[in-house]
């Protein structure tokens, strides 16, 4: 093989010179392209207001840690929305991207952006943004582009979910505020019925322990609601509060069958010998007492969504502002002049060794007729 190349070395130098310029050629004629980086920390999922609360609120403590959680990597959440299609289009707009590419649709539009910028959350939890094109202060500016309207995006997220949880506290609050306003009126006529002021004895706690549970069981029942949002039926923190909520139903039930056996004041005699009105009268206060505890807690869940809505969103920080870069990161041209220089050298390598085994073929009379029929055949006769 090497006596093969040696008798045509000119035809190789030759080609594979002619492949290096052509190389030469397309790494100058590709236009450079330049790259900027811009390096931002996102916010390390701070604590709300409301978890606060609820880590505050026996019942509700564990809705602090199941928000918490969905957190664990910040970072990884954040390039998901650098991702997104809204923050791609708002790019496109902005840039006149799809004007300036020649793209037919939106969806090509962004699949070429998508070569065009960068997103890694680095393992020290900060997230590069690069962005690439053959123009320095476009790249620069793509790049900003991105640490903006993440900022954006970030407020406008924030600001919505903040929103949202004080709506609807605000909508239970109200709710209570009505139970509780005519559960006292209630309370008020059955006094005004019975004549009944005040009860003692075993009897008021017996309905301060029945009410202080069924507002447990309340704000249980409220905070299950609150993690199905988010969560299915098959989330443990959901299967926990079910699994909770019947165990407090059931000791619900057994309060209440004690707490008919008891009369108001007295400890020793049964209800049934007392006036129906009485019994009726320790419902009506009993309500009160319900209504008046998960409303306290409601309230304190509502300032809690107030406190945070107000608060400015979790900050994005700008480690470095992405510069118009002033040296080219590519294309690389040295390894596409080597690469068309070792293609040229190996194409014309293999046509001179084809060329030798042809030349060799023929001087077999066997394989000669063979090749002249074969040409025969492929070649194309006038009529």
């Amino acid at each position: 093989m090497l006596l093969i190349a040696a008798e045509s070395k000119t035809k190789l130098v030759a080609i594979t010179i002619v492949f290096t310029l052509l190389g030469v050629f397309l790494a100058f004629f590709i236009k450079p392209t330049y790259s900027a980086r811009a390096l931002i920390m996102p916010p390390q999922a701070p604590q709300s207001s409301l978890s606060s609360l609820l880590g505050q609120l026996g019942s509700l403590s564990s809705l602090g840690g199941g928000a918490s959680s969905l957190l664990k990597n910040p970072a990884d959440l954040y390039v998901g929305i650098l991702q997104s299609e809204t923050i791609a289009n708002q790019a496109i707009s902005t840039f006149h991207l799809q004007d300036r590419w020649h793209t037919k649709s939106m969806y090509e539009t962004r699949k070429r952006l998508e070569g065009h910028i960068q997103f890694e959350a680095a393992k020290n939890g900060l997230i590069e943004i690069t962005a690439k094109d053959d123009n320095p202060q476009k790249t620069s500016d793509l790049a900003n582009f991105y640490v903006d309207a993440l900022y954006q995006m970030n407020s406008t997220l924030a600001i919505s979910e903040a929103s949202q949880r004080r709506l609807f506290f605000e909508q239970q609050l109200s709710n209570e505020k009505s139970a509780l306003e005519s559960a006292e009126v209630e309370l008020k006529n059955t006094q005004q019925k019975t004549g009944i002021i005040t009860v003692t004895g075993q009897a008021q706690l017996a309905v301060q322990t029945i009410a202080q549970t069924e507002a447990q069981i309340a704000s249980k029942e409220i905070q299950l609601q609150a993690i199905r949002a988010y969560g299915t039926e098959d989330n443990p923190d959901v299967v926990r509060l079910k699994e909770e909520i019947a165990t407090q139903q059931r000791q619900l039930s057994t309060l209440e069958d004690n707490q008919r056996r008891m009369a108001p004041g007295d400890t020793q005699i049964g209800a049934t010998q007392f006036p129906a009105g009485s019994l009726d009268y320790v419902r009506r206060l009993r309500d009160v007492k319900y209504h008046e505890i998960l409303f306290e807690v409601l309230s304190r869940q509502y300032e809690a969504a107030r406190v945070d809505e107000a608060k400015a969103a979790p900050i994005i920080q700008v480690i470095d502002r992405a510069i118009p870069p002033d040296h080219k990161s590519g294309p690389p041209r040295l390894l596409i002049m080597i690469g068309f220089a070792v293609c040229g050298f190996l194409l014309a390598y293999g046509w001179v060794f084809l060329t030798y085994t042809m030349e060799q073929a023929r001087q077999t009379p066997a394989v000669a007729s063979k090749l002249n029929r074969l040409r025969t055949q492929l070649t194309w006769h006038r009529t």
